[in-house]
């Protein structure tokens, strides 16, 4: 998610000097934020790069002869999509099971690669990938066995243990990733997280546009909106609490612009997915070892898209006061915290655990 006001671009990129370390001159590692809005892809040649998760095919010959290629992505698919079959291959974070979004995932995979490949040559390429938390067997076998058809190894983790890893808070800390797709826990203590130190949540972001495309249809009769267009406002105006300021948008009503208030709509929406998260969070803290109960309530971490809603940190704050408290802090660089957290990861690992790992 966007700040207040902030513009997306189709590709979002930082570019620093290739790495020198002979190690890794013929290796390119790879941490990807494989997301439902997003795809995030960090490298240790210095390369980091976001799209939005969506592919597009040209409908027809005349959509072929009108675009020029034979594949979109991102925000350039979107801006073309009355002349294309738009495909968002992940739903929950998972890829969707059919045969043209399984494509479309690999696509956008090797789309994320090439850009982070830049122009340098590479032998290899070992990728981590950030998922949901309690990712399901057969859903973690298919996402590790789409990227292993453009990946030489890649390994799967959950996306909140990424971002941990990226920000070194490996004891008594607790990262909640907001995400598009789903909501994720993860509770760190020193070693790895089992299935009781995690958590997904079914509702977030796309939550939120589903609830507030209903809410000013349900105000503005008439009104010609898409879930498109609900997504932007959430991006760029979202708040919890107090909105600080009205919220006005213009959209039409009638084949009529016109320019309204969306203050109300916008914070039920998204206040809709609060109180499961304020839950599980009392949970996670409640269950901790009492011991260091106290400690893990003072690293409360927000990561994600949606940790960018206006008032988040102060509206989880307030809330968790009568369970005892909590100390909030949101990543510096939501896009990438789990992506950077997965490449470090990745360089972390030991070549032969890569080789071992293999797909033959």
């Amino acid at each position: 998610m966007a700040k207040r006001g902030r513009k997306r671009k189709n590709v979002v990129s930082s570019t620093t000097s290739p790495s020198t370390e002979t190690d890794d001159d013929k290796i390119l590692y790879l941490g990807i934020d494989f997301g439902t809005a997003q795809t995030s892809v960090a490298a240790n040649n210095g390369i980091k790069e976001t799209i939005r998760s969506v592919v597009g095919w040209p409908k027809d010959v005349i959509a072929r002869k009108y675009l020029k290629q034979p594949i979109l992505f991102g925000d350039e698919a979107l801006k073309n999509r009355l002349a294309l079959d738009i495909y968002r291959p992940l739903e929950k974070g998972i890829i969707k099971d059919t045969a043209k979004d399984m494509e479309a995932a690999k696509e956008l995979i090797k789309y994320a690669i090439e850009m982070a490949k830049g122009n340098g040559d590479y032998n290899k390429i070992y990728g981590v990938i950030g998922a949901p938390a309690l990712t399901d067997h057969v859903n973690k076998q298919a996402l590790t066995a789409t990227a292993h058809e453009v990946l030489d190894s890649a390994m799967v983790v959950s996306e909140p243990f990424a971002v941990a890893y990226g920000l070194n808070k490996l004891n008594n800390a607790l990262v909640i990733d907001i995400g598009a797709g789903t909501v994720d826990l993860c509770r760190m203590h020193g070693t790895l997280p089992t299935e009781e130190d995690e958590a997904s949540l079914p509702n977030a972001g796309d939550h939120i546009d589903d609830i507030l495309l209903e809410g000013i249809r349900k105000r503005y009769k008439g009104a010609q909106i898409t879930i498109n267009m609900a997504q932007e406002w959430k991006e760029k105006f979202a708040f919890v609490g107090s909105a600080g300021s009205t919220v006005n948008v213009e959209f039409p009503m009638a084949g009529k612009s016109n320019n309204v208030d969306i203050t109300t709509e916008l914070g039920k929406a998204c206040e809709s997915i609060m109180p499961n998260i304020i839950e599980i969070t009392k949970k996670m803290v409640s269950t901790y070892d009492p011991e260091f109960q106290s400690e893990i309530r003072k690293n409360i971490i927000l990561a994600g898209g949606c940790s960018q809603i206006h008032n988040l940190k102060d509206y989880i704050e307030d809330k968790m006061k009568p369970f005892g408290g909590g100390e909030v802090t949101i990543v510096k660089d939501p896009i990438y915290a789990g992506a950077v957290g997965a490449l470090k990861l990745a360089r972390e690992m030991p070549e032969g655990y890569w080789e071992e790992i293999k797909i033959k």
